[in-house]
């Protein structure tokens, strides 16, 4: 039983002093089941992506959902949790309901309140989504693990700083036309490229610009059984998903490979019976820039080692022939950790249905979704289409 995007809701990423976690998830499920024209009493299950991990004392907060509207009372609630992929194992979750005949409607939001705490507890809070014992417990940051990461990339292939640095340019420069981003501003490739004051290392070779943000947000989707899709005024189907788990040490994986990503985006392809070439555009987790390039090779868009390319050649590029992360990407759409996975979908879901604004793509048809929790041990790959 196939299912379909058929409503969804954005709020704006950043620091966003005015709100708590439960106003983000109030705010975006209201808007979301306004979107798809749908009373919350028709709604037969909620799920809700959200990692905490201490930014917020809320840890039981699946039900908070239902402060919505007083139709959700009763309907069943479950909170998801796979670190930065919790948005796409909370869709991947309502959808494996509705696949199994136990829902038609669900409401799937991802939700994070991350500014609300320091610098220091944030860094301590994802660095508790690492292999604790050898990772976090050593002193081992996030930054530090993507930034061994690139150091391997670069002393097996050559050092692509420059091209880290145009990775950087290019999603600060989508950002400019996307109206929930965190930094709407084209920094330009000097600026990113170089070590200043403004861009200091934060962890050789990654400098700030080469790191996604700390951020508050949310984002909402109705998803539908495909029975139902005439009953909406549009619909976007999942025409392949595909979940993979590897190891969580590093140690047990090569640095300098997405392993895991890439048996994700085969397998979706196959389930799909397409190829990277048919793809129209792609939204992919780049946390830090040197996981958007190896996410190019990971998806097939280029050679294991030979990423740039894609870069040099312009293929990824708003005009290019697979633009990856319109919408500015984590890198300057920012990442509030819960939300990542559910905004990917509902972005691509508007660029399928034309309903993107500045961001949108000339006549895109097909779109690949990746989002990773960790470092890339939980892999979420989605192709998605307009069904009506």
């Amino acid at each position: 039983m196939a299912a379909c995007i058929v409503g969804w809701a954005h709020s704006k990423f950043g620091r966003l002093d005015h709100e708590d976690l439960e106003s983000l998830i109030v705010g975006v499920s209201r808007q979301a089941m306004a979107d798809a024209a749908i009373e919350a009493a028709e709604v037969d299950g909620i799920w809700l992506g959200n990692l905490n991990g201490g930014f917020v004392p809320d840890t039981f907060c699946s039900s908070l959902v239902l402060q919505a509207d007083d139709g959700l009372r009763w309907k069943p609630a479950t909170r998801v949790e796979n670190a930065c992929a919790s948005g796409a194992a909370a869709i991947f979750s309502a959808l494996n309901a509705i696949e199994a005949g136990q829902c038609h409607i669900a409401l799937v939001v991802g939700a994070e309140k991350m500014t609300a705490v320091s610098g220091e507890a944030v860094t301590r809070a994802l660095g508790a989504a690492s292999y604790v014992k050898e990772e976090a417990a050593q002193g081992l940051t996030f930054p530090g693990i993507f930034a061994q990461m690139a150091t391997t990339y670069f002393s097996r292939y050559g050092d692509h700083a420059a091209t880290l640095a145009q990775i950087a340019a290019k999603n600060h420069a989508n950002g400019v036309t996307n109206p929930w981003a965190q930094i709407r501003k084209d920094v330009g490739f000097e600026f990113c490229n170089t070590v200043s004051d403004k861009n200091p290392i934060i962890a050789t070779p990654l400098r700030k610009t080469d790191c996604s943000l700390v951020s508050d947000g949310a984002a909402a989707l109705i998803i539908a059984d495909e029975s139902l899709v005439t009953r909406f005024r549009r619909g976007v189907r999942f025409r392949a998903r595909s979940h993979v788990s590897d190891f969580l040490p590093m140690s047990r994986r090569d640095a300098a490979s997405f392993a895991g990503p890439q048996r994700a985006w085969q397998s979706a392809y196959q389930q799909a019976g397409c190829t990277v070439n048919d793809l129209s555009f792609a939204e992919v987790h780049d946390c830090f820039t040197i996981a958007e390039l190896l996410a190019y090779e990971a998806m097939g868009l280029a050679p294991t080692g030979q990423g740039r390319r894609v870069i040099d050649d312009g293929t990824v590029f708003a005009s290019g022939r697979l633009p990856v992360n319109r919408s500015g990407g984590l890198k300057a759409k920012g990442h509030p950790i819960g939300a990542t996975g559910v905004s990917m979908h509902a972005i691509a879901a508007m660029q399928l249905c034309g309903e993107a604004g500045e961001m949108q793509l000339r006549n895109p048809t097909l779109a690949g979704v990746f989002n990773m929790g960790g470092s890339a041990v939980a892999n979420y790959v989605s192709i998605l289409e307009a069904a009506r």
